[in-house]
């Protein structure tokens, strides 16, 4: 099963590489990985998406927790929670197809940022399922370049799952 775990830690050099390592040396894989600063400069959040059962999530979390400068992990899984990718697509429609591309973008509620007399680059953001049907779509019209950021994530207030 896929989670989304998110680490708060301190803002410090080597602390992704010592997550990192946590997980390669354990052959557990990454699928995705996001970090930021949070209000306080001092802090990093990093969101990161894995696979695993519950026991392999549970020795994850416990390894995470180990880690000196690991300040709090959470199994966002567990809880309620609000996720979003954001994709940029560099595509080359034909003349008469430039129109449809536009129609689609506002359909998925993304925006042109930028266009050149052959291209169009479209940023869309969402969860998983609406960034796969974006894409999709705009195969038929030519992607010449295509860039994805890993998934953030962050729990709902006061909500339990299920509840």
């Amino acid at each position: 099963m896929r989670h989304t775990i998110s680490v708060l830690v301190e803002n410090r050099f080597g602390v992704l590489s010592r997550v990192a390592g946590l997980f390669s040396g354990r052959g557990y894989n990454i699928e995705s990985l996001s970090v930021g600063e949070t209000t306080d400069p001092q802090i990093s959040l990093m969101t990161i998406v894995t696979t695993g059962d519950d026991q392999i999530i549970e020795q994850i979390t416990k390894q995470l927790n180990k880690l000196i400068d690991v300040i709090k992990v959470v199994d966002l899984t567990e809880v309620d929670h609000v996720e979003r990718e954001m994709v940029l697509i560099k595509v080359a429609p034909r003349q008469e197809d430039k129109a449809e591309v536009l129609r689609l973008t506002e359909i998925f509620r993304g925006r042109v940022v930028d266009s050149s007399p052959r291209t169009y680059t479209v940023e869309i953001t969402g969860d998983e399922k609406k960034i796969a049907a974006f894409v999709e779509l705009m195969r038929s019209f030519g992607i010449k370049e295509f860039v994805r950021s890993g998934r953030i994530a962050i729990a709902r207030e006061g909500i339990k799952k299920g509840k």
